[in-house]
């Protein structure tokens, strides 16, 4: 980790779990933009080593009051929540406690209580918002814009990846596993590649240990119905070459049973790449109806099957909402955005 000296630093953002999670990806994400305007160090474990970076000692002994007489500690989770009470209350550390939620659940009272000692709290959506007792403020994720964005040559590039090249290529990335709804998106697939001989469906991600099972049925599925060359299952792939498979894609498919916020619809938007989503999520916040994709009922295959075909049968569909997908992941969602917004927000912090 690139050590800093934590008495410049105005802002922590602790990292409290070692396993690759979203929060995580959202930190790795954020702190470089944010370093260019803000002192900004993360705290934990499970970090890349070139990120600004303070060791627990360093939490332990730093100067009690920070450049700015106070610092903010940006906590995404209940540990990290615990870890900022401590600094400030067993320790003495002049601390500004702010928290992101990025949950649509109604809090446990252990929860609640962590939540209600905070300075100022935030909602990833609007959704999530709701299941706040305390006032908050909601600041969508944002993607790298130019890391997600439509491919120089889309054929040259499923040539390069080993996919059809005339084929019309229906994503759907992530976990597998009944939350994430990857079998409502293969019993759909089975009756879009009948309807469309063109269509291909590519389902990419993993099943962990407690999943495999169910991934096994779902290709056992694919392969009784004599479509296991066209509903593909190719191999995860890591988190630096996701943005080519979304560029592969004509149409992607955001599932999900449950999610608490859902990035891969913004990703795929971003790449030029309309997307079919569930009513879950932030996925309602982030899709534009009839612009950049449809939202239909979350288990419901028999909505996400018809949604498919609305958009492959109509002439100049694709095309049309492609360059909308891409215009409306630029204009509303660019990570450079989220975070400015919380860069101001670290400023009225350290202000009060």
């Amino acid at each position: 980790m690139a050590k800093v000296d934590a008495n410049t630093i105005e802002v922590v953002a602790p990292n409290f779990k070692r396993r690759l999670s979203g929060v995580t990806s959202t930190i790795v994400r954020l702190v470089p933009l944010q370093r260019k305007q803000i002192a900004i160090a993360t705290a934990g474990s499970g970090l890349p080593g070139d990120m600004p970076h303070l060791s627990a000692s360093q939490l332990i002994v730093m100067n009690r009051n920070g450049p700015a007489g106070v610092r903010v500690w940006h906590a995404r989770r209940n540990v990290e929540m615990l870890g900022g009470l401590a600094l400030k209350y067993l320790l003495g550390k002049r601390l500004k406690l702010l928290f992101t939620s990025a949950s649509q659940r109604h809090h446990s009272g252990y929860t609640k209580w962590l939540i209600s000692k905070m300075d100022r709290v935030i909602a990833t959506s609007a959704k999530g918002a709701a299941y706040l007792d305390k006032p908050v403020q909601v600041v969508h994720h944002g993607i790298n814009t130019e890391e997600f964005a439509p491919p120089a040559d889309k054929t040259a590039l499923r040539r390069e990846l080993g996919l059809p090249e005339d084929a019309i290529l229906i994503g759907c990335y992530g976990r597998i596993r009944a939350q994430k709804g990857t079998d409502v998106f293969v019993d759909a697939m089975l009756e879009v590649l009948k309807a469309h001989p063109k269509a291909v469906g590519l389902v990419m991600g993993r099943a962990t240990e407690k999943h495999v099972a169910f991934e096994k049925q779902l290709r056992a599925k694919v392969e009784a119905a004599g479509l296991k060359d066209r509903l593909l299952f190719p191999p995860e792939v890591p988190v630096w070459e996701v943005a080519r498979w979304y560029q592969a894609l004509d149409l992607y498919v955001a599932p999900q049973r449950w999610e608490g916020f859902g990035l891969t619809p913004l990703e795929a938007m971003s790449c030029g790449v309309p997307a079919v989503a569930t009513r879950v999520g932030a996925f309602e916040e982030l899709i534009a109806p009839n612009e950049t994709g449809l939202l239909i009922d979350p288990g419901e295959t028999a909505q996400m099957a018809e949604a498919i075909n609305q958009v492959l049968s109509t002439e100049g569909r694709l095309q049309d909402w492609s360059a909308a997908a891409r215009k409306h992941a630029v204009t509303n969602f660019a990570l450079e955005k989220e975070a400015n917004t919380l860069v101001a927000i670290y400023r009225e912090l350290l202000e009060h």
